[in-house]
């Protein structure tokens, strides 16, 4: 049985791990060094077994702790080759560093990594897609600005999906960010809305994908029972029963025990 583990997620930081006893991944490194082996750690996972960390994009929160993790764990890194570019000259890898470059896809070990691209404000953003040994499918999609058909094919049939929620939309355009963010943010290169995400939801579990995580929620322009009230209006209108037809919960700040299995 394979799982899947929200270490960190949100504004502050994202990192999720998917595998096995046997090990697994990292998707994003997102907080330091230390927070990420000690959630691991609190998850019971051995660093030692991270096979490879897989970086979406090159913004902070999604790379803060790539240079010492990777430096003191000796964990090789994967990424699109623009995302690497960004990542080398952002300084966040050493020159040593063991790097590859993921275009479609690649096999590691007993897993295989898909990549799908995204639309985000940064040079090739990626979300990814894990197949584990026992044909078991995860797939962690933040930083969406848009779903377009590429990705949400992807997420059909998968057994496990953390899917972006990212903000309340009256909470964003309210609140206290400059004009300029609140439109990077609303843009079609920015966040998926709370709004956008449940309205994906409905096909995303008549296509067989019955766990669902929400993820990457804002902490200055969303709130946990706000993204899941969004979702759940949505799928209870279109006749879903929760625990019946599907699971759904929030990925939390830091990791607090939360796991999908799989």
């Amino acid at each position: 049985m394979a799982k899947l583990i929200p270490l960190f997620s949100g504004s502050k930081g994202n990192s999720y791990y998917i595998g096995s006893s046997d090990g697994g991944i990292l998707i994003d490194a997102g907080r330091s060094c230390k927070q990420i082996e000690n959630a691991l750690g609190n998850n019971d996972i051995d660093i030692k077994k991270i096979r490879g960390v897989f970086i979406t994009h090159e913004h902070i929160d999604h790379c803060s702790a790539l240079r010492v993790l990777v430096k003191k764990n000796n964990i090789p890194v994967f990424a699109t080759e623009g995302t690497m570019e960004g990542l080398i000259s952002d300084n966040r890898l050493e020159s040593g560093a063991e790097t590859h470059i993921i275009s479609k896809e690649i096999a590691l070990g007993d897993m295989l990594v898909e990549a799908f691209p995204t639309n985000h404000d940064t040079i090739e953003p990626c979300c990814y897609r894990v197949t584990t040994s026992d044909n078991r499918k995860a797939m962690v999609a933040t930083d969406l600005g848009i779903v377009s058909d590429e990705v949400r094919n992807a997420f059909y049939g998968v057994d496990a999906l953390v899917l972006e929620s990212n903000h309340d939309i009256d909470m964003l355009k309210n609140g206290f960010y400059p004009y300029y963010l609140k439109q990077r943010i609303l843009s079609s290169n920015g966040h998926l809305s709370n709004e956008s995400c449940a309205m994906e939801l409905p096909e995303i579990i008549e296509n067989g994908t019955m766990r669902i995580m929400l993820g990457h929620l804002s902490q200055d322009n969303n709130r946990p029972e706000i993204a899941l009230n969004e979702s759940l209006g949505v799928l209870t209108q279109r006749g879903f029963r929760r625990d019946y037809d599907y699971t759904i919960d929030v990925a939390p700040v830091e990791s607090n025990g939360k796991v999908i299995l799989f």
